[in-house]
């Protein structure tokens, strides 16, 4: 939820926001319903202090023996008036809610403005692309040459955009995750949690995913929770409606879920094998902070995710996304792009997003100032640390040999108990 008082003060702002965001917020609606909504709170209150005078001043007649009727009359009038302005503020503020709801989240002032992911600017770049002396396969054709996954069978299952991991294809996704937790936890600092699959509208509403991807996402109608696109749900919510103390920030967070998204391959793009499903497995950061420091930490987390791919020996590229390509929700974001030789493509594997107080506000998460006990908004960060699905793409491609075996790098090579898949 955005800032009223600041949108008030600089409608501006937030009507370049709308337009840099390829959004469809009314600020003018906004404005104006805002505006007779105060009038009408103004004229209430008015009302009401003079109901409590004039009440005093009927007590005082009753008590003496004087003529109260004219003024109890009057007083009837003007509950009646109260009554109906009570109601029409209830109206005005069902109203304002809903049009605050599709105000997207400011762009930072160092986020690139431009229409779309053209604008895109790479930030850096790690590790060689690498060169073979033979053509190299695809994820698909290395994958069903070594068995490690069936997506035939998963269609049979459960349709297209769901994947079926098999033997050491399975066993290597479950490293993967292991890997990722151990690595957050035990090096960064980070505490695992396990959160549930199933959320409340509220949770989604919470972290801006409602009510503009409602149809992207699983709905369970008869329970009306959602499956979550992303453990940043649940585990952004864990703090929803508290105040925490000020020596309990950062407040760090790892966990692994798999995520549930309707619209995997709805914008035109290749949508075989593992590059976009409708479930797929993330290792998922979040990170509550002081206000102050959020932009250092933004830089942090990303440095986070960018470690797991070093560790894993994968080229990569950090991206800062434009106005037109940033979230609704996100004030500034990098992605993290990993280089698919079989695919000779970029594949994103990571968003690392900064969404200042814009979450917490809908979701009322507040800490308090030491020494002047002042209660203020947290900041919310979060970044995947890493998805899985575009991981094994890159991970099968630019570890292949000529031989269609897979050299695993040294980090993983004690979960799966081998150097070689083969």
């Amino acid at each position: 939820m955005i800032d009223l008082k600041r949108l008030r003060e600089s409608p501006h702002e937030y009507r370049d926001a709308v337009n840099h965001k390829n959004e469809n917020a009314d600020i003018d609606a906004i404005l104006k319903i805002d505006e007779k909504w105060r009038e009408l709170l103004q004229e209430g209150n008015d009302l009401k202090h003079r109901r409590n005078v004039v009440s005093e001043e009927i007590g005082q007649k009753k008590k003496s023996g004087e003529d109260a009727s004219e003024q109890i009359l009057a007083m009837r009038e003007v509950a009646d008036r109260i009554k109906t302005i009570d109601g029409e503020l209830k109206a005005l503020e069902d109203e304002l809610n809903l049009l605050l709801l599709k105000v997207p989240n400011l762009p930072h002032e160092s986020v690139p403005v431009g229409r779309d992911e053209s604008a895109n600017e790479t930030i850096r770049s790690w590790g060689n692309l690498p060169e073979f002396d033979f053509q190299p396969k695809t994820h698909l054709e290395l994958g069903e040459h070594l068995k490690l996954f069936d997506f035939e069978r998963a269609a049979k299952i459960s349709g297209t955009g769901f994947p079926l991991y098999t033997g050491t294809g399975a066993k290597l996704e479950r490293a993967l995750i292991h890997f990722m937790i151990d690595f957050h936890v035990e090096k960064h600092g980070y505490r695992e949690v396990m959160p549930p699959l199933l959320v409340n509208r509220n949770s989604m509403q919470n972290t801006g995913q409602l009510p503009k991807l409602e149809d992207d996402m699983y709905f369970v109608n008869a329970d009306d929770l959602f499956l979550i696109p992303t453990a940043e749900v649940p585990v952004t919510n864990i703090h929803a409606g508290e105040i925490l103390h000020e020596e309990n920030l950062p407040v760090k967070y790892v966990a692994f879920t798999p995520c549930f998204r309707r619209e995997a391959g709805s914008h035109g793009r290749e949508t075989r094998g593992f590059l976009r499903l409708h479930q797929f497995n993330k290792v998922e950061m979040v990170q509550l902070v002081r206000p102050e420091e959020s932009y250092n930490v933004l830089e942090t987390l990303t440095t986070h995710a960018e470690e797991i791919l070093q560790a894993l020996e994968l080229p990569y590229r950090v991206v800062a996304l434009s106005t037109g390509d940033l979230s609704f929700a996100a004030a500034k974001c990098y992605d993290l792009e990993i280089w698919a030789p079989g695919e000779d493509k970029w594949l994103e594997v990571s968003s690392c997003s900064n969404f200042e107080d814009f979450q917490a506000r809908r979701g009322n998460i507040r800490f308090r100032r030491n020494g002047s006990g002042n209660v203020e908004y947290v900041h919310t960060l979060n970044g995947s640390g890493v998805a899985t699905a575009r991981l094994l793409v890159a991970l099968l491609e630019n570890h292949q040999t000529d031989e269609g075996t897979i050299h695993l790098p040294g980090v993983l090579q004690p979960y799966l108990g081998t150097t070689v898949i083969k």
